[in-house]
């Protein structure tokens, strides 16, 4: 079992938890069972492709998937998976 750490902005889609567990071999894989379970997770995850979203980060163990296999990156009982969305823009501070 693995467990997957979910953004608050993704919690409406799992009734309000902040982590749910999935069993899966691959980050993939957890996508699809994620959506069975709580559907439209995956559109949210990915765009039409498939791909994962740009703004969307997700870690294994507190390494970033992009740095592994991306998708395929391999899962095994235990492993936290945490998703990540980006935070973008900002501004600077001047005085």
């Amino acid at each position: 079992m693995i467990n997957v750490r979910i953004p608050t902005p993704l919690r409406p889609l799992t009734k309000g938890q902040g982590e749910v567990t999935a069993q899966a071999k691959s980050i993939a894989e957890m996508i699809e069972t994620l959506n069975a379970s709580h559907p439209g997770i995956k559109s949210r995850l990915c765009d039409e492709t498939g791909e994962l979203r740009r703004f969307v980060n997700i870690y294994v163990n507190e390494e970033d998937i992009r740095f592994l296999k991306g998708k395929e990156t391999s899962l095994k009982d235990g492993d936290e998976v945490s998703i990540v969305p980006a935070i973008a823009g900002g501004s600077s501070c001047r005085t």
